[in-house]
């Protein structure tokens, strides 16, 4: 009964959230195909999320944290957010910022797999296990996602997703993909994972405060049909550089604090022995 009256109050939290949003993306006209795919993917996503926790009841953390990281999510592509950053290379920013360092991390910590498959049934497992045992890779995940992040920020592929919003949606999928692929090699690497997670968070910090610094300390504006004020561009490089590198720069030193324990404790235990990363794809329900 708790867990339908919860997962009856995500479908209609998704249901009020796109209902009054035709949602814009940067480009003239918003009744394009793309957006309206993506948002009816995104509405079924959580939908199906509910009817999935109907039969496979998620812990009342992650069932809190999945209906958080989709409201977040809803509210960066769909909501005033997405208008405003039409005009402002730093809300833009602050857009991107909350897809890579606050919503795809909650969707690792969320784990929806269970109750998406106890909705759609198996017949994706095996996708799922390949992409999930790519994730024990993570400086592969981190250079799959740093090679998103500056593909999207060259001036000429940024400007072009801001004119088409086939190509504006294709962005944010990237970041969501490549953010929610990284975060899981990171977040969930086992005891000896710990370091190359480490090293690949260190690695990440690195090139976003590299690409942070170009955007700020660039001496004319690189996304001039978004905004001609430099401030606006400086402030937008800050907020990648800063909060953003704060963010890898903390889950760094937590995964270099888990590796240093687990030598502390002498654990010989093989990296064979580290739990599978398809674990959260149970059997059928």
């Amino acid at each position: 009964m708790v867990a339908a009256l919860h997962a009856g109050r995500g479908a209609g939290l998704a249901t009020a959230l796109l209902a009054p949003v035709a949602a814009s993306a940067h480009s003239p006209s918003a009744a394009d195909a793309p957006l309206w795919l993506a948002q009816g993917l995104f509405a079924l996503a959580w939908l199906a999320y509910g009817s999935g926790a109907l039969r496979r009841r998620p812990s009342g953390p992650r069932q809190f944290a999945f209906h958080a990281v989709m409201l977040i999510a809803g509210l960066a592509l769909f909501g005033p957010l997405d208008d405003w950053a039409a005009s402002s290379t730093a809300l833009h920013m602050v857009q991107h910022m909350l897809l890579l360092v606050v919503v795809a991390p909650l969707a690792v910590l969320a784990g929806p797999l269970p109750q998406w498959r106890a909705a759609f049934g198996g017949w994706a497992d095996a996708f799922w296990r390949a992409l999930l045992r790519l994730g024990r890779r993570p400086m592969a995940c981190a250079t799959l996602q740093a090679a998103a992040l500056w593909v999207w920020h060259a001036p000429g592929p940024y400007m072009a997703a801001l004119d088409h919003t086939g190509l504006h949606v294709l962005e944010h999928a990237c970041f969501l993909f490549s953010g929610w692929l990284f975060w899981w090699s990171v977040l969930r690497p086992g005891r000896y994972g710990a370091l190359q997670a480490a090293l690949a968070l260190l690695f990440t910090t690195m090139h976003t405060g590299l690409l942070g610094a170009l955007l700020t300390f660039a001496p004319r504006p690189l996304y001039w049909r978004e905004s001609t004020a430099l401030w606006d561009q400086q402030l937008a490089g800050l907020v990648m550089w800063v909060p953003g590198g704060m963010v890898y720069l903390l889950a760094a030193g937590w995964a270099l604090y888990r590796w240093l324990s687990g030598m502390e404790r002498g654990d010989a235990r093989s990296e064979t022995s580290t739990p599978d990363a398809t674990r959260d794809l149970p059997g059928p329900a």
